[in-house]
């Protein structure tokens, strides 16, 4: 007789992948806590703010605005740290909040930070203030969640700080009151933040390198504490902090592509000039690299363009000192031009219809070869959104428009979002990306109505 088949999962086995699994988890929890910091990636000697390069803080405002009462100082810091785009919603009161902020797991709503008393922050003090802006910690001692990016703010100096509340409280104050979350549990446990922050918001206010130039340093105080250019550009890990193992080599934020703006050389700024990086930056848009859309749009137009020539240019110093990480995106396209004639082909599976689209409704500004005889705004050829295989921003724009620019641009592009239909706007921007990147893609009608809903 053949003997009885022996039992695979024994008392000892399962013991021991119990332990395995236990060991990797925690493995996997120390890898993440261990993470670097924004910083980390330029290791060197740290000098006190106001003794580093001879007294030449980098922190504060330009010395252009040297003699500025603290209101104003406050405003230009106000702008620096781009506070309006996220407290100010669509037709809404300036700095009212009520921006909703879609997460996979629920919505978070931005608060009112007018000085209204009831509804805004018209009863907090500096010290209240200070705690909010460093330890994400709320008057009444709940913890915020880092959708208000405090882990960046945390580096802010409290002179900075308390001239940001100066100007926040000298603006006309707003009765509006703030609108309830709606996070699935557990996400809606306000006091497991104090674990997650325990984790990831442990450095200490912003302190200069000493073996690096004051420009450099004033560009890391922009970045890295005002600007939090990273919150956008990095990638997340599963605790949603920041990976800054992979600094800046891009995210999908709210819908967006944040593309790669480490110094790759193909899907980063690694070939983009200096001159091209100001220009992009002070006014959205780069001669050869296509113009800046969405939340990238609303930055420069809230924020960056306010910013001095000097900061602007200290920025562009320090981001380009990142090491190059290569992200996900397709290398960038060719600055050529595509053939005037409309009767060019593109790839045989490109459904004909994006053809169609695309020739009533966008021909007229971007015109057949993608440079366009309305505005520069609006010339395709170069633009790294084409690089896109999953055309992330192109369909985003043709749903949304790109009004948040007209301060910048003469002229802007509206949204197409109800006037086509997910299949129409999947085909054309099929075809768009087929004629102007000569790479097809392959959207489709379900990928166009996935991010209608992360988006809005």
């Amino acid at each position: 007789m053949n003997a009885a088949p022996q039992r695979f999962w024994t008392p000892r086995r399962v013991v021991l992948s119990v332990a395995i699994v236990v060991l990797a988890g925690l493995g996997s929890a120390l890898w993440i806590a261990a993470s670097p910091g924004p910083m980390d990636f330029s290791p060197g000697p740290t000098a006190a703010a106001a003794d580093s390069h001879a007294g030449a803080s980098p922190t504060g405002v330009p010395p252009e605005l040297a003699g500025a009462s603290v209101v104003e100082r406050g405003q230009y810091l106000a702008r620096a740290a781009d506070c309006e785009a996220c407290h100010t919603a669509q037709g809404g009161a300036r700095f009212a909040g009520g921006v909703a902020f879609r997460l996979p797991f629920g919505t978070l709503y931005s608060p009112n930070i007018t000085p209204d008393p009831e509804t805004g922050i018209g009863r907090w003090n500096d010290a209240e203030f200070l705690r909010a802006m460093h330890q994400g910690i709320s008057r009444d001692g709940s913890r915020l969640y880092p959708v208000f990016p405090f882990t960046a703010y945390s580096y802010l100096t409290d002179a900075d700080v308390l001239a940001i509340k100066a100007y926040l409280f000298n603006l006309t104050p707003v009765h509006a009151a703030p609108r309830s979350s709606s996070l699935a549990f557990p996400f809606n446990q306000r006091w497991l933040m104090s674990v997650w922050s325990a984790l990831f918001n442990r450095h200490p206010v912003f302190s200069p390198v000493a073996d690096r130039s004051a420009q450099w340093n004033r560009g890391a105080y922009l970045v890295e504490a005002l600007e939090h250019c990273g919150e956008c550009h990095t990638p997340r890990n599963l605790l949603q902090a920041l990976d800054n193992r992979r600094k800046f080599s891009g995210a999908i934020v709210a819908g967006w592509r944040a593309p790669d703006i480490s110094s790759d050389s193909r899907s980063g700024i690694g070939a983009w000039s200096e001159a091209d990086l100001v220009q992009y930056l002070a006014t959205d848009h780069a001669d050869g690299h296509g113009s800046g859309a969405g939340p990238m749009g609303e930055v420069v137009d809230l924020s960056l363009r306010h910013l001095t020539d000097g900061d602007i240019r200290a920025i562009v110093v320090y981001v380009r000192s990142v090491a190059p990480i290569a992200g996900d995106e397709a290398p960038l396209p060719l600055p050529g031009r595509a053939p005037a004639d409309h009767r060019q082909a593109v790839a045989a599976d490109v459904e004909p219809r994006g053809k169609r689209i695309f020739e009533g409704a966008c021909v007229g500004c971007h015109s057949w070869s993608g440079v366009s005889p309305v505005s520069a705004y609006a010339t395709l050829t170069g633009a790294r959104a084409l690089a896109d295989p999953e055309a992330i921003n192109v369909i985003q724009v043709v749903l949304q428009g790109n009004a948040g620019r007209s301060a910048l641009a003469p002229g802007f592009m509206p949204g197409f979002g109800e006037a086509y239909s997910d299949e129409e706007i999947a085909a054309v921007a099929n075809y768009v990306i087929a004629r102007f990147d000569a790479r097809p893609s392959h959207i489709t009608a379900a990928q166009v109505a996935a991010l209608r809903r992360q988006s809005g």
